[in-house]
């Protein structure tokens, strides 16, 4: 049965930020819950079925407060919000607002955007090693940096340590141009890209010349203690069970270690077992280890990139 319902009355900044410009959100949502939403004075009134309009009606009071307590929403957190609403767990968006993570050197804030990301760096906080596992734009990588330069700069570590095995996808270390840091600068691109982003390029350069931040391939770090560092493993699907052992093992005192990958993007020979995916395995009882595993909900990169998550996981099942 369909049915009209309104909102409660809200201040006209409010107002404005939720519906957004040229009523972008408003038509987000509308289409999203298959209604029609329109404003009146200081209200939005929602037409539709009982079911979503009462759907629709949750996600603009919810987003609503959460803009009255200073965040901003944006197409993606919208989103997130429509899809706890769908699963009665609307309230749990409380539970992600305000914890500032780190800031950029232009000034933006870096924050957790969903329950696993919550979970992730809550989890980054109180344990001395942690894995996060997950898909392309969950911000496993992002969130870690963010953590160690925020744990750099609050003074818990004194160095940043960040390393990828340069697994070769096609195309051989040797017969790319120039000397061995330009042959694996590719690999650590996207550490580099979040570091600037962080420090800003001269501070940033300023701390490789000094040895404060240091990136380097996963072969680098054999035969060596880390003491006092935040070291970060990234694409650690790629890794072997050897060199994960290696690598875990590199640990020192007043050092913190996460290990990010994701299991559905493997490129290790055939027969070759992922170290990341045994290490989590035989360590998942140890105190002090956390093991946090994020899903296509937790994608943040871009709307698309949730729903092409989605169908891909859906043809594996499928084919499986």
């Amino acid at each position: 049965m369909k049915k009209t319902l309104e909102t409660r009355v809200f201040s006209l900044s409010t107002l404005a930020n939720l519906v957004g410009s040229f009523d972008k959100n408003l038509n987000l949502i509308a289409l999203e819950t298959a209604t029609l939403i329109y404003t009146d004075n200081n209200v939005i009134k929602v037409s539709g079925e009982e079911e979503n309009a009462n759907l629709a009606i949750s996600v603009l009071e919810k987003l609503a407060d959460v803009i009255e307590k200073g965040e901003n929403i944006d197409k993606t957190s919208i989103l997130y919000c429509i899809e706890l609403a769908k699963e009665d767990r609307i309230d749990c968006l409380e539970q992600i607002l305000g914890g500032v993570i780190a800031i950029t050197s232009k000034g933006k804030q870096i924050k957790a955007k969903t329950l696993g990301q919550k979970a992730y760096v809550d989890s980054i906080s109180k344990n001395e090693i942690v894995f996060g596992i997950g898909p392309a734009g969950t911000g496993k990588t992002y969130l870690a940096v963010a953590k160690a330069v925020s744990a750099y700069k609050t003074k818990q570590v004194e160095k940043i340590i960040l390393t990828r095995p340069a697994v070769e996808a096609g195309e051989s270390l040797g017969f790319l141009p120039g000397d061995l840091q330009s042959k694996v600068d590719p690999y650590l691109r996207p550490l580099y890209d979040a570091l600037q982003e962080m420090f800003g390029l001269e501070n940033y350069q300023k701390l490789i010349e000094r040895g404060v931040i240091e990136i380097a391939p996963l072969a680098y770090m054999r035969g060596r203690t880390l003491n006092n560092a935040f070291i970060i493993l990234d694409e650690a699907q790629n890794t072997t069970k050897e060199q994960m052992k290696m690598f875990l093992t590199r640990m020192g005192e007043g050092s913190r270690m996460v290990i990010t990958g994701d299991v559905t993007q493997i490129d290790l020979p055939k027969g070759k077992k992922s170290g990341l995916i045994h290490a989590t395995q035989i360590l998942k009882n140890i105190n002090q280890i956390g093991i946090v595993k994020l899903t296509s909900k937790d994608v943040v990169r871009h709307s698309l990139v949730m729903e092409i998550i989605k169908a891909y996981t859906k043809a594996e099942g499928e084919t499986k």
